[in-house]
C-alpha cells in the first residue's frame, strides 16, 4: 500500500486535473458559435459599412497544393543558402579562431 503522502498527492492531482479537463472539453464543444477571425469580425464588418464587398483573391491558396509548393520553394531556397554558406558559418570559424 502506498504511503499517505503519495496518496494525497495523487488525490490532489486528480481533484485538479479532472475538473479542468471537463471544463476545457465543455468550453470547446458546447460553444454557442464558432470563433471568428479578425478578418471576419472586424475587417469585413467595416468594409460592408463603407459599401465595399470582399473579392476573390487573384491566387487562392485554399485550393490545390499552391501553399505546399510555396513552402517547398522556401525550404529549397533556405537549404541552398545554408549549404552555400556552410563553410563560412562552421568550418572557417573554428579554423580562424585560435583560442
Amino acid at each position: 500500500m502506498p504511503n499517505k503522502k503519495r496518496l494525497v498527492k495523487i488525490l490532489l492531482l486528480h481533484a485538479i486535473l479532472l475538473p479542468m479537463l471537463l471544463f476545457v472539453y465543455s468550453f470547446f464543444t458546447l460553444a454557442p458559435r464558432p470563433w471568428t477571425g479578425v478578418d471576419e469580425a472586424v475587417v469585413e464588418k467595416i468594409a460592408k459599412e463603407h459599401g465595399r464587398e470582399a473579392k476573390e483573391p487573384l491566387v487562392n491558396p485554399d485550393k490545390g497544393d499552391l501553399l505546399l509548393f510555396v513552402f517547398l520553394l522556401a525550404g529549397a531556397v533556405g537549404g541552398f543558402a545554408a549549404g552555400y554558406c556552410w563553410r563560412a558559418l562552421v568550418v572557417e570559424k573554428k579554423a580562424g579562431s585560435k583560442e
